[in-house]
């Protein structure tokens, strides 16, 4: 005999929903039986309402719960390492040496401590998982409130980021083929247009995203991504170091860029392109959610461990990379990061067959994330379907909802290709609460914390300052978005 917790069944609910809380009923204790059936006293659903944890194991990012904390270290650092990085130098330059150290030693402990959080939030109650951030949200702040902070962020988290993968991707891909093709070549005259890029990487994504039905089956692809992401970062630091500092380069900060308005502008933009260079916290209780758990073993444990090993490694890539990068290129460096600020200073006296692998590289990065990044949205429109028709999604079915989720963000990406400059102004709305603020809400609310005790204290005051610092980023990007402009190049990427 066994004892099992689950909730006293109420007349007017029969089924939870996947993206709305669970309902607040009593919990009583039942004795159900070690063979397999249905627990005593307990009614099975009634015809055509699907129970949820059938609902979850159809869906593609809880079809799969075989995980291990290997699988679990891959996806996080497929999904932790992007090219938002190579803009970390310029924070920098903004900066300057001390104060560039220590936001980024910050950001970095900030980030860490909510993902502490969201890996033991996981399992609010035992038995009850929470493997998606919006069920989360709702379970914390209620329906109404838990959806209106969080399905924008997230939705912009997963859709917005492939977007931008396709618009980073579709550039790299441009710079690789005139790296190789240089004027006067045979191919030098067959160049494409930047939509043609777009196309290009969009149709090798969906191919692949056709191949693997959920998370936690695109682990191979995970490899890979973090095999190229760290490569293509330990490449440009180590190259700008063996090629040594251009002539007349500092590290002070201009009088006119670090008083009034500007200063002050520049330093907000400096710590958001540091805060937004952190990314993967939308993931977190997805991946989770891939690996087993039970009582003995929870998922916390194997997920905590994968989180440590994960985040020594974007550690070890993120902090040479913005330290090397303002050594070797001081206030020169350009804002579009260091490997522009590499192939400028260095492009001549580089093979371009190095530089094109770099290229490579960051394009192959960029095709893995785009992978684990639009498994929430394969996810929720297999859930409308599933719902709707109280069945698994078909293989044809599967096929067009990513082909549609493809085309979706190819046009997109082709009618916004300056979506990268407004990335501060809805990174401010979206990434930094989502990352640096409603874990620590979230724990208040679920956990409950003695009042005014440590952890209440914590929380409370380092998600106050999340909100404010959302605000002031939110504000230095429109600032800046007004003094500079923004070049609107509508369908012309």
């Amino acid at each position: 005999m066994g004892e099992v917790v689950v909730p006293i069944e109420d007349k007017s609910k029969h089924v939870l929903p996947l993206y709305l809380p669970p309902t607040p009923v009593p919990f009583q204790i039942i004795t159900i039986k070690d063979t397999p059936g249905a627990a005593a006293g307990v009614s099975p659903p009634p015809q055509g309402v699907v129970n949820l944890s059938e609902l979850e194991s159809w869906l593609p990012l809880t079809e799969s719960r075989n995980g291990s904390t290997f699988s679990a270290i891959l996806h996080l650092l497929c999904s932790g390492i992007g090219f938002q990085v190579l803009f970390l130098p310029v924070a920098f330059a903004s900066l300057g040496w001390a104060w560039g150290i220590i936001c980024l030693s910050i950001a970095f402990m900030w980030q860490l401590y909510t993902t502490w959080l969201l890996v033991n939030l996981h399992e609010p109650v035992p038995g009850i998982r929470c493997s998606r951030f919006v069920r989360m949200s709702i379970l914390a702040f209620g329906p109404k409130l838990g959806k209106l902070l969080a399905i924008f962020p997230v939705m912009y988290l997963s859709g917005g980021s492939c977007v931008m993968l396709i618009i980073t991707a579709g550039s790299s891909m441009e710079q690789l083929f005139n790296i190789i093709c240089e004027e006067g070549t045979m191919c030098g005259s067959m160049s494409l247009s930047g939509t043609q890029w777009f196309l290009i990487f969009t149709c090798i994504a969906l191919i692949i995203a056709q191949l693997f039905p959920n998370l936690n089956s695109i682990a191979r692809v995970s490899l890979t991504g973090a095999i190229t992401s760290i490569g293509y970062c330990t490449m440009i630091w180590a190259l700008s170091i063996s090629k040594g500092r251009p002539n007349d380069v500092s590290y002070g900060i201009p009088v006119a860029d670090r008083t009034g308005m500007t200063g002050f502008g520049n330093i907000l933009n400096a710590i958001g392109i540091i805060m937004l260079a952190f990314r993967g916290h939308n993931l977190i209780l997805e991946i989770q959610g891939t690996l087993p758990s039970d009582s003995k073993h929870p998922s916390r444990k194997s997920m905590w461990r994968g989180v440590m090993v994960s985040y020594m490694i974007i550690a070890m890539c993120l902090f040479p990379l913005a330290i090397v990068g303002f050594w070797a290129y001081g206030n020169k460096i350009p804002e579009e990061g260091i490997l522009t600020a590499f192939t400028k200073f260095h492009g001549q006296d580089t093979s371009k067959y190095v530089i094109g692998l770099i290229y490579i590289w960051l394009t192959i990065s960029c095709i893995t994330s785009y992978q684990i990044y639009a498994m929430p949205a394969f996810d929720n429109l297999e859930f409308i379907y599933a719902s709707s028709k109280k069945r698994r999604c078909p293989g044809w079915v599967r096929a067009g909802i990513r082909l549609f989720f493809g085309g979706v963000t190819f046009f997109v990406a082709v009618a916004f290709p300056f979506l990268g400059k407004l990335a501060p102004l809805i990174g401010g709305m979206a990434a930094v609460p989502l990352t640096f603020v409603y874990p620590c809400f979230m724990w208040i609310s679920i956990r409950k914390p003695r009042a005014k005790g440590a952890m209440w204290s914590l929380n409370l005051g380092v998600g106050s300052i999340g909100i404010v610092l959302s605000l002031l980023l939110i504000v230095a990007a429109v600032w800046k978005l007004d003094d500079k402009g923004l070049n609107a190049n509508f369908f012309r990427p």
